[in-house]
């Protein structure tokens, strides 16, 4: 199956509701139990969604699940009053082949729950591999079955109940036609012979751990660029530590808590009294006002805090600098980055794969900055290059069939002249 032309003109019907009808939501034990009997009768793999309240709730949870059986129907479950209640379930479901899409987005959040997939296909994911330039869910649905899938819910607050009739008819389509989704994507990888490939990529998700929380989180802050003095620095910690804690107690997403803007603000006029701060923008709004001596609390530790415990204007590097850095710091690096990222695009080019799906472009550069063997007096032979390479794509995480494409090109273009 060759890839789709995506410039057509789309001639795709109108999908407005599920053709069994939106089911009701699940929200008991007895009705956890008697969807489990249902789904175990079904057959073959099992389409999985999951709608969170990201940006209006501090937690990834989930708030709706949707489920898709053949030979089962569809459910809908509310797991928030059942949360405990799921074991009968999971001793179904898990031992599935689930099927999702983005599968990265809603995996955390359904593992709080005991729910995890004894295996997985990522209509996403796939999508990427098999070179679709379009790979939401609508794009796709409407370019491989011709159906064209509503939307305008995905970023709603799902924490909402009741839960309005729209929304549930939009998260029941949004498992409507994924398992038929799955077959045009696997029969299309199967063609361009890259089932292995993607199955490698689908277990690398499943089994992926929960990414460490990164460092000094706080440095993200909007606007924190335009702050030129380490007390200022300090403010903005003291403010965004602050806020986290506060948000993560009352489970709200923290720009709700309090926008970075106004974090901002104080730090750059650095209020010594109550009636200052509530003087600045947001602060003397009625949701903030009742926590007034808390964020004075903040700047004020953060504007006397020691000198030695100030931050540094800088975060520290983990890991290669800035690549506009790379040339004044070191010319040989830069050269050997400028070499990969030709020959990874070479590469994007003739298997129809984003570059950034060959390999992880932060690997690629720590690659090309540290991590090749000191050959500069001696040239390295080729062998010895490309087993060092293909080590530090495995130590990076780098599957199989990632180095098998990768290692060759890489060591032709950064094996050292002489």
């Amino acid at each position: 199956m060759s890839v789709p032309d995506e410039s057509e003109p789309s001639a795709a019907t109108p999908l407005l509701a599920p053709a069994e009808g939106v089911p009701p939501v699940l929200d008991t034990a007895a009705e956890i139990a008697a969807a489990a009997t249902l789904l175990a009768a079904g057959t073959g793999p099992l389409a999985v969604d999951a709608e969170r309240a990201s940006g209006f709730r501090y937690s990834a949870r989930a708030y709706l699940i949707q489920l898709r059986r053949a030979g089962a129907g569809t459910f809908l479950i509310d797991p928030i009053p059942v949360s405990d209640d799921l074991a009968p379930l999971a001793g179904v479901i898990n031992e599935l082949e689930w099927v999702l899409h983005s599968a990265d987005q809603d995996l955390p959040g359904l593992a709080e729950l005991g729910l995890h997939p004894a295996s997985l296909f990522d209509t996403e994911l796939g999508g990427r591999l098999a070179g679709f330039e379009r790979v939401g869910l609508a794009a796709m649905v409407e370019r491989l079955l011709g159906q064209a899938l509503r939307k305008g819910h995905g970023a709603a607050d799902w924490s909402t109940r009741p839960l309005p009739d729209e929304w549930l008819n939009y998260a029941a389509l949004d498992v409507e036609l994924l398992l038929e989704l799955r077959d045009m994507v696997a029969a299309d990888l199967a063609a361009q012979r890259k089932s292995e490939w993607a199955a490698q990529e689908f277990e690398h998700i499943r089994t992926l751990e929960p990414p460490a929380p990164k460092a000094e989180r706080w440095r993200r802050t909007s606007g924190i660029h335009t702050l030129r003095r380490t007390r200022q620095l300090a403010v903005v910690r003291e403010l965004w530590t602050a806020r986290d804690a506060l948000a993560r107690a009352r489970d709200v997403a923290p720009a709700r808590i309090l926008p970075d803007a106004a974090i901002i603000a104080a730090a750059t006029a650095e209020p010594k009294s109550i009636a200052q701060l509530r003087a600045l923008p947001v602060f003397g709004g009625p949701r903030q006002r009742r926590y007034s001596r808390e964020w004075l609390g903040a700047v004020e530790r953060g504007r006397t805090m020691p000198d030695s415990e100030l931050p540094p204007l800088t975060q520290p590097f983990d890991g290669p600098p800035p690549v506009n850095r790379w040339e004044r710091r070191d010319p040989a690096a830069a050269a050997r980055l400028t070499k990969a990222r030709a020959v990874m695009g070479e590469l994007s080019t003739q298997h129809a794969i984003p570059v950034e799906n060959l390999l992880s472009p932060d690997l690629v550069r720590r690659l090309c900055w540290d991590g090749l063997p000191d050959y500069s007096r001696v040239p390295e032979p080729p062998a010895e290059l490309s087993a060092a390479i293909d080590g530090f794509l495995t130590a990076g995480g780098a599957r199989p069939w990632q180095r098998a494409l990768t290692v060759p090109v890489l060591t032709e273009a950064l094996l050292p002249a002489g």
